[in-house]
């Protein structure tokens, strides 16, 4: 194999990825087809970190939140990631993976408290770590968690895998039927063209900081061992453009 063109990568994991084909909550099989694909990347050398959204658990609890108070269906969705996280380490273990589940709000009984140096060192020890509870804070999202997160172990790239879509199109493919694929396209213009690569928050810090984007349908096993083997896989979102 050649050489991997990242020495080390943060992965953005949406709830969705895990579901698989259910409405909600959490096909094993599936979580178990990404682990494989993330112990391999550690195999060839990768550093990799992990960001777990809750989509898949949230779906279930959307009846329970309505009407509550933002704060708190926000701390709500930030221990649904934690369950996301242990369930994601299992599975990783599972494949000869070592790991280590890092969280943002204190659960000293099942992870470790996020702590950047510490994270660091993990990533060069060689384990899996998994970035759980977002930023700690109401009002942000994982995709905000995941830019920062990236930034502050000094990612090469964020490889944002996306559910039933194979990158970035001009308009949502689900609702236009002709949506425009786009191979490449800038944060600015992501951000300006309202988009759906992250959140506005998240793209705003990774332009202001030049760390690539890459969109990949996580549905093809392939697609990681692609894009860390240097190919053109999905959509790159960069600050400079280029086809």
């Amino acid at each position: 194999m050649s050489e991997p063109a990242f020495e080390r990568v943060l992965l953005k994991l949406s709830g969705e990825a895990l579901m698989g084909g259910l409405e909600y909550g959490t096909d094993l099989e599936r979580v178990r087809a990404i682990a494989t694909q993330i112990a391999a990347a550690r195999a060839r050398g990768v550093e990799v970190a992990v960001v777990v959204g809750a989509g898949n658990i949230y779906r279930g609890l959307q009846g329970a939140a309505a009407g509550m108070d933002r704060a708190t269906a926000d701390y709500m969705g930030m221990l649904a990631t934690v369950l996301n996280a242990l369930t994601l380490q299992d599975a990783l273990e599972k494949e000869g993976a070592h790991t280590r589940v890092l969280s943002a709000i204190q659960v000293t009984e099942v992870a470790e408290p996020y702590i950047r140096r510490r994270a660091i060192r993990h990533l060069e020890k060689g384990r899996v770590v998994i970035f759980a509870a977002g930023t700690g804070n109401p009002f942000f999202t994982t995709d905000t968690a995941a830019a920062l997160r990236a930034l502050e172990i000094r990612a090469d790239a964020i490889l944002m895998a996306k559910h039933g879509v194979e990158g970035v199109y001009d308009a949502d493919p689900s609702e236009v039927a002709d949506a425009k694929f786009l191979p490449a396209i800038t944060h600015r213009e992501a951000i300006e063209r309202g988009l759906r690569v992250m959140d506005s928050t998240a793209l705003s810090l990774c332009m202001d900081n030049d760390l690539p984007i890459y969109v990949f349908n996580m549905a093809d096993e392939r697609n990681i061992e692609r894009i860390i083997s240097g190919e053109r896989v999905g959509t790159i979102v960069s600050s400079t453009a280029t086809e």
